[in-house]
């Protein structure tokens, strides 16, 4: 966007113009594309006669003509967005515009009025309002009985003076409009030391010293280097080159009073005309906004007041005698056009500041043009967003008088009534419009995104989701077509079949030496077991055991019975994994006996037991049960037969963490692997005859590794540590 601002355009322009420039006569040497507009400076020299005098080079010096074609651009590309921006000033402010449909719209509002105003509407009008009168009156509201009879008095007199010609105060040369924009002209002129302005004057001046300021002192200072007006000969000599249209004559003019650097300038192009070139186009840019935005201000005003004198024939044709929001609707059309001339007259005493304001920095300047122009360039920016903010206070007092007015009109409210906080009937819509326009940007966007997330909006719009994103149509289709013909999606069912396939022969290698294989509450268990360390996707286990045959209920309870072991897994991460697996498991068969899916509560017990005697097994070694430590364990000489290692309390008060250590990792993994293999041996057993002596052994073989599986880490080591 910056590029194309900078140079597109620029030269897009330039070479619009030049074509122009070029087709004109030798006598005029104007650009067609600009005299139209008949913009003149101070000096009366159109601008679409000024021309860049410089060298154009040759055949033997091409680079100078390079440079002549891009300045030549340059040039014709800044004249057409200045002229156009003075113009437009002048042209809002000269209401010539409106003469395009001034007939049009007088002759829509008398036949408007024929429609609308007519007896009968008139008579049952005022019988609604004389019903309102008589209604206050038998509810004792008397001030708002004589109020509202004042207001149709009101209506009634002035109605036919507005609905004669209801566009006069806007179209008429004498109205508000044209009052307003002479008033405003009026006071910027007085700011310009001007004590008896004349309106029509007083646009040309205006014009002449933008001109001034932004074409002809800039326009000096690209092409010689500073102002050559400082000097008058030199100035006259100028003045008289651009009137002929001739460069030569320019230059020769420069020689001739005296201006031997100007002379020189002119004879040698450089990139640095280039560079000043593209900072009057920023500059002129800008400026060229200030003017759209004031001239688009200007024209609303006095479109706004169009409309609401239509929505005026409305209010004195009927709506201002019934109470409520009908008056409110009338009060509102003839404040807003009041305002419209307001507006008028503050947009012009705005550009009327602004104008002296720049006019007061070139003289300031002292010909130093180009930092004046760049410091113009940044108060036209501001100057935007401060008109832009001074519109919005206009708007803000707009709805403020109106609905003073018609909180007047229609009388004091109820005592003990609800109230509506201030505010009139009929005025409720101005307060969220106010609001919305004080949030300014952030509301409207927030406002469009929540239209635009909207499911309502998104079936409105061919059920597109976000249809006012980017390409919202084209991403729905292209979704679409991939769910369709996506060969992602083929080749992620591709994967998970070859995945299946993968797991279901890991899952077979499980079920070798099981009696009955799948079909067994044990090979079920074991091929659970091997997806989970498969890291096979939950939602994929049943559709895995059913394809390889296992029974509906099987799964079901294979699955319980492993969710109930993870469940009551210890959570302490110091413990043995694998050994709190076994427990987990061993102790759920405790708490699940007697059930329909108790074997696979038995059968999950034997898997967490092979499991834990896998990675208990360490490397053999010359340890033997007949080592003193071993025995001092497993010797059944307590209390009841029992051993140290079955009883926690003696286990932890007779053996400390020292007689672990000293005991050697050789002791300590010999114990882990028995116990490991023994509890092995007591799920099998439980398995395979499910009784309670073989529960027992279970549980005492669980009580057993439970107890020597050291979960405080100052404890000292277990069997299990490394």
């Amino acid at each position: 966007m910056i590029t194309f601002a900078l140079f597109v355009f620029p030269c897009v322009l330039g070479a619009v113009a030049t074509a122009q420039y070029q087709a004109a006569s030798a006598g005029t040497s104007e650009i067609d594309g600009l005299s139209w507009m008949n913009i003149r400076d101070s000096s009366g020299v159109p601008l679409s006669s000024y021309t860049f005098a410089t060298d154009r080079g040759g055949p033997l010096n091409p680079g100078a003509t390079i440079l002549w074609a891009i300045l030549g651009l340059e040039f014709i590309g800044y004249l057409a967005i200045v002229t156009s921006a003075i113009w437009l000033i002048g042209y809002a402010l000269s209401f010539r515009w409106m003469d395009w449909f001034t007939a049009a719209l007088r002759g829509v509002a008398d036949a408007l009025t024929g429609q609308i105003a007519t007896p009968i509407m008139l008579v049952t009008a005022a019988t609604i309002g004389a019903f309102f009168v008589a209604w206050f009156i038998a509810r004792g509201y008397h001030a708002k009985a004589a109020i509202q009879v004042v207001t149709m008095v009101g209506v009634a007199i002035l109605g036919p003076v507005f609905l004669a010609d209801p566009l006069s105060e806007v179209l008429s040369s004498h109205g508000l409009m044209a009052q307003g924009r002479d008033l405003g002209i009026s006071v910027a002129a007085g700011l310009n030391g001007n004590s008896s302005p004349n309106p029509a004057q007083l646009l040309a001046t205006m014009q002449h010293d933008l001109a001034d300021n932004f074409a002809r002192r800039p326009v000096q200072v690209w092409n010689f280097g500073h102002v050559v007006d400082e000097n008058p000969s030199c100035g006259a000599a100028w003045t008289a080159g651009m009137r002929a249209g001739d460069d030569d004559r320019v230059k020769n003019g420069m020689k001739v009073c005296g201006d031997a650097a100007a002379y020189a300038k002119a004879g040698d192009p450089s990139m640095g005309q280039v560079g000043t070139g593209l900072l009057l186009l920023v500059c002129g840019g800008i400026l060229l906004v200030f003017a759209v935005f004031l001239s688009v201000k200007v024209m609303k005003a006095a479109m706004d007041a169009i409309y609401h004198c239509f929505m005026t024939i409305f209010g004195f044709a009927a709506g201002g005698f019934v109470y409520g929001p009908t008056q409110t609707f009338l009060v509102r059309n003839i404040v807003d056009g009041f305002i419209a001339a307001a507006r008028m007259v503050v947009f012009t005493i705005f550009l009327g500041v602004y104008v002296l304001f720049l006019g007061n920095l070139f003289q300031q300047g002292r010909g130093q043009v180009m930092a004046v122009i760049i410091i113009a360039g940044a108060v036209e920016a501001i100057a935007i967003s401060q008109l832009r903010r001074l519109d919005v206070s206009l708007s803000r007092g707009n709805d403020w008088v109106a609905n003073r007015f018609a909180s007047a009109i229609q009388g004091p409210p109820r005592p003990g009534g609800g109230g509506g906080g201030g505010t009139a009937l009929g005025m409720g819509g101005t307060q969220a419009g106010g609001a919305m326009r004080g949030g300014g940007l952030m509301s409207g966007l927030a406002a469009l995104n929540t239209i635009n997330m909207s499911p309502a909006a998104a079936w409105l719009l061919a059920a597109t989701p976000n249809p006012l994103n980017p390409l919202s149509r084209r991403k729905k289709r292209k979704e679409l077509d991939q769910i369709a013909t996506s060969p992602m999606l083929r080749q992620m069912h591709e994967y998970n079949d070859a995945a299946r396939a993968n797991w279901r022969f890991k899952a077979a290698g499980r079920l070798r030496g099981i009696d009955g294989g799948i079909r067994s509450a044990l090979g079920v268990a074991n091929v659970l077991d091997g997806l989970g360390d498969s890291k096979v996707p939950d939602a994929m286990i049943a559709p895995i055991l059913l394809a390889m045959n296992a029974a509906d209920q099987q799964v079901v309870d294979a699955q319980r019975a492993l969710a109930v072991q993870k469940a009551s897994m210890s959570q302490n991460p110091f413990g043995f994994a694998p050994l709190q697996k076994a427990v987990a498991a061993a102790r759920a068969v405790e708490s699940h006996v007697g059930i329909d899916a108790h074997p696979a509560f038995a059968a999950q017990a034997v898997v967490a037991a092979d499991n834990f005697v896998r990675h208990s097994i360490a490397p053999m070694n010359q340890v033997s049960d007949n080592h003193s430590f071993v025995r001092r364990l497993f010797d059944t000489s307590g209390p009841g037969g029992s051993a140290l290692v079955d009883d926690e309390h003696r286990l932890r008060n007779e053996i400390s963490a020292d007689d672990w250590r000293n005991a050697g990792r050789d002791v300590r993994q010999h114990i882990g692997r028995r116990l490991a293999l023994e509890h092995q041996a007591a799920a099998n057993a439980y398995f395979q005859d499910q009784s309670d002596i073989n529960r027992q052994a279970l549980m005492r073989s669980t009580r057993r590794i439970s107890n020597l599986d050291v979960l405080d880490p100052n404890a000292g080591p277990d069997p299990w540590d490394p």
